[in-house]
């Protein structure tokens, strides 16, 4: 097997296990965050905090180290002079409302394929037609 597809399965399965551990598989913990006029749970918050950290400190300190290049040939993304548009905009709107109604996102809902979730088993397909769908009717994904 190639050192790369290693390295990303393992990172994958890191995700996977912090996101079930922390208990962010759970579509209540997302309702639950995003009802800020009840039961407000504070939780996603931290763990978002702290993989912003993690991954912020991390990148900070891989270029420092390794300039703009990544592993295995790849480089860096830089910064986009014009990052916000309309595109960008209508997804992010898209995907709070998704995220807001259903109470999961592709990481946790992917994770949760493995449990056989019944909410999963109908995110996960409807969230690969949408991407099918955002690639084909706006280009999504190409330069």
């Amino acid at each position: 097997m190639k050192p790369r597809l290693v390295i990303l399965f393992v990172a994958g399965l890191m995700f996977g296990l912090g996101l079930a551990i922390s208990g962010m598989t759970d579509p209540a913990r997302i309702t639950g965050f995003l009802d800020v006029t009840g039961g407000w749970d504070p939780s996603l918050l931290i763990v978002m905090a702290g993989a912003v950290a993690t991954c912020g400190g991390g990148l900070a300190v891989w270029r420092k180290m390794h300039g703009g290049n990544g592993w295995f040939g790849t480089t860096l993304p830089t910064r986009d002079h014009d990052p916000i548009d309309w595109r960008l905009t209508l997804g992010a709107m898209i995907f709070g409302v998704g995220w807001g109604l259903g109470g999961l996102c592709p990481g946790p809902a992917i994770a949760n394929l493995g449990g056989l979730r019944m909410e999963s088993l109908v995110f996960v397909p409807a969230m690969a037609a949408g991407m099918l769908l955002a690639r084909a009717g706006f280009g999504a994904d190409r330069q």
